[in-house]
């Protein structure tokens, strides 16, 4: 095992073993224990009882942070001429179709997230083997597939994300930076968080949020107690 630094063993120390943090106590500690030169994004892992397996208890959806991620997103809005004005306006970084799809096509995938229009959605299946791996690929249900562009660039931009339970069935988020005031991190903790409750599958049995654990790039991880969800 690689030694740890002094601040690593600084930040470990302030970690109590075996306890169950609170969403506040784990919002205010996460700041404590970040020593990064950089502004390091804070995320949740929320490990669920559900089978991904089964098309009945997949979870997926959106959720509006209600500070933002912290980061700038880059938007790319894949629209027909009439929506390019719409889109520049909302705040889109990238705006076109047929040029995009071409970058695309070679390989050029340097947004966060692709939004566009139900009828250029068929231009973008064969671009599937780029986009999906990447999680690029738009899609209804996220609210990225939509006639309504300039709300859909808006909301993204303003901390709209979405989310999905891995194969392991673990949900992972980024919630904000470390930058954030605590109240911040745990305002957005607990708005990811209610979402995740209130997606609950009727087929999921047993305990649904197993466990959850909050850490920033590089920091020791504290585990959230579910029941003060």
């Amino acid at each position: 095992m690689a030694k740890l630094t002094k601040k690593q063993k600084e930040a470990h120390s302030k970690i109590e073993k075996d306890k169950l943090y609170s969403v506040a106590e784990a919002s205010a500690l996460i700041k404590e224990i970040t020593n990064t030169k950089f502004d390091a994004s804070v995320d949740l892992a929320v490990r669920l009882g559900v089978d991904p397996r089964k098309a009945n208890q997949m979870v997926r959806g959106v959720v509006t942070l209600p500070h933002g991620t912290g980061k700038d997103v880059k938007v790319l809005a894949l629209v027909t001429p009439d929506k390019e004005a719409e889109a520049q306006e909302a705040g889109a970084d990238y705006v076109g179709l047929d040029e995009y799809l071409e970058k695309i096509k070679g390989g050029w995938t340097d947004v966060d997230v692709i939004i566009t229009m139900p009828s250029v959605m068929g231009k973008l299946g064969p671009l599937g083997r780029v986009l999906g791996p990447r999680g690029l690929m738009p899609n209804p249900k996220t609210g990225t597939v939509t006639m309504d562009v300039a709300k859909a660039v808006s909301e993204v931009k303003a901390g709209k994300i979405d989310f999905k339970v891995d194969k392991t069935g673990i949900v992972h988020a980024a919630i904000g930076k470390a930058s954030f005031s605590a109240d911040k991190i745990a305002d957005n903790a607990k708005e990811l968080l209610d979402t995740l409750n209130k997606m609950k599958p009727t087929a999921a049995k047993g305990v649904y949020m197993k466990t959850i654990f909050m850490s920033s790039t590089m920091s020791p991880s504290l585990q959230l107690d579910p029941k003060s969800v």
